[in-house]
């Protein structure tokens, strides 16, 4: 037998092995990962819009351009950068600058360690030998049969069971527009055929075809909220078995939880990858397509490890009972990875949250836009070593915020008991609420941690 080891037997994880298990001289050497570099501290003072200084690397879209198009709304780099609007060839994609403002928000970072420790054979054993397979269970809500996995070991998801169901309801979405065309994804939320999906997907679309199956539909465009990077579309006629998606609670995701990813990356409709829930908060930043320049879009996001590519913009991110729990809408990528053309996964991905998501879709539908909560505060990093948080500068007199009896110098480090450690981060969970419902803000005065019960109202457009 040859001692050439099998390629095909080895993941890239793995280095060959010599005799009783020792690394073969032939073994391959792997470099270490790169160090992400932070970027430059904002000076003290900075009013809430700055943005908080991220490692560097970008977030791309997932949306995927039409092969020799040209791009759509071309390409957006900030500190934390996601490019929206379908993207060209690598040779001719143009990139946007950020605009370096947001408001306020806050980063907090969850460090996995993923490991086995000795003693988990028996444990594994079970999992691998259990006989009970999953099983399905049709729901109905308001009228409407959505269908949900019910696993027999939530320790060992079955992952076919969950593609099969949740497959049926995401789609492959091509748009035309004056520009040229590209393509994402998205999620039928109900049997009239209405599919939700990123703004950047669809965003001065002319024609708008949807794939789902083996059948091919024309749709419409119902509404868009650039400022939510959220769409809604309509299939003009849709067909009588369409099968909406179970929505799950966002809120209620853990670090850690299993996650699939269901779109139609770099044109490959009906792609299924899984990961976990890496973090969650993740303030993501990018600039409103569609919208005035000094629009940004702030998103507390879902971050996880499934493979998100071009194309995946508008899909859908499952827990393990097949329930839409967030939109996939961008990536990271470090710098020059791509060659100045789009990068694919490395293993940073981000999605909207699906409670956000659903509020915005059921607005856009009611009338065509969405309101967006705010309290009346700006706001800075702390630039003092202590409680991490976001320092409120100015209060607007009248805002819910002064009524709640909120002051300049005060240290923001929750809403409803979700962290805040940065401005950006604030803005995002800010905007992930709804006009109208009370919210708790945990702040620190003079060293004394309190609460306050705050009321978002709407922001003027």
């Amino acid at each position: 037998m040859s001692d050439t080891p099998n390629p095909w037997n080895d993941d890239h994880r793995r280095a060959d092995t010599g005799p009783q298990g020792q690394p073969s001289a032939n073994a391959p050497r792997y470099q270490e990962r790169p160090q992400f570099q932070q970027g430059p501290q904002y000076p003290q003072g900075q009013q809430a819009g700055a943005s908080y200084p991220r490692p560097e690397f970008q977030t791309r879209p997932t949306s995927q351009p039409w092969q020799g198009q040209p791009s759509m709304g071309g390409g957006y780099r900030p500190p934390m950068q996601q490019s929206y609007g379908p993207q060209p060839q690598p040779s001719r994609s143009p990139q946007k600058k950020g605009s370096g403002k947001l408001a306020a928000g806050f980063v907090g970072v969850a460090l996995l360690a993923a490991g086995v420790g000795a003693g988990s054979g028996i444990v594994a054993d079970r999992y691998w030998n259990t006989s009970e397979p999953a099983v399905t269970s049709t729901q109905e809500e308001q009228g409407t049969g959505t269908t949900t996995v019910v696993q027999a070991d939530p320790n060992a998801p079955d992952w076919a069971t969950v593609a099969d169901v949740a497959s049926k309801s995401v789609v492959a979405i091509q748009v035309a527009t004056a520009q040229g065309g590209g393509q994402g994804s998205g999620v039928v939320i109900d049997t009239d055929g209405n599919i939700i999906t990123n703004n950047h997907v669809v965003n001065g679309a002319r024609q708008i075809l949807v794939t789902l199956g083996d059948e091919s539909f024309q749709a419409e465009l119902v509404g868009t909220d650039p400022a939510t990077d959220l769409a809604v579309i309509r299939l003009t006629d849709p067909p009588e078995d369409l099968t909406p998606i179970a929505i799950g609670d966002s809120n209620a995701l853990v670090v850690g939880d299993p996650v699939m990813a269901i779109g139609n990356p770099l044109g490959l409709s009906g792609t299924v990858t899984t990961g976990i829930v890496s973090a969650l908060d993740r303030p993501v930043t990018t600039q409103a397509v569609g919208a005035s320049n000094r629009d940004t879009v702030v998103t507390a996001a879902i971050q996880t490890n499934a493979a998100i590519n071009p194309g995946n913009s508008g899909g859908a991110l499952v827990n393990s009972s097949g329930e839409l729990v967030g939109i996939t809408t961008s990536i990271a990528s470090l710098p020059g990875s791509s060659s100045g053309g789009q990068a694919g996964n490395i293993g940073i991905g981000f999605a909207i949250g699906s409670d956000q998501a659903q509020h915005v879709a059921e607005q856009l539908l009611e009338d065509g836009t969405a309101q967006h909560p705010q309290v009346g505060v700006t706001a800075r990093d702390v630039q003092e070593v202590g409680t991490m948080g976001a320092e409120v500068v100015t209060v607007v007199p009248g805002s819910p915020a002064a009524e709640g009896g909120l002051q300049p110098g005060d240290v923001i480090t929750a809403i409803n008991d979700r962290t805040v450690s940065s401005t950006s981060q604030l803005v995002g969970l800010v905007r992930a609420q709804k006009v109208g419902e009370p919210i708790t803000v945990t702040y620190v005065r003079g060293g004394e941690e309190s609460t306050v019960e705050v009321t978002p109202v709407a922001a003027s457009e």
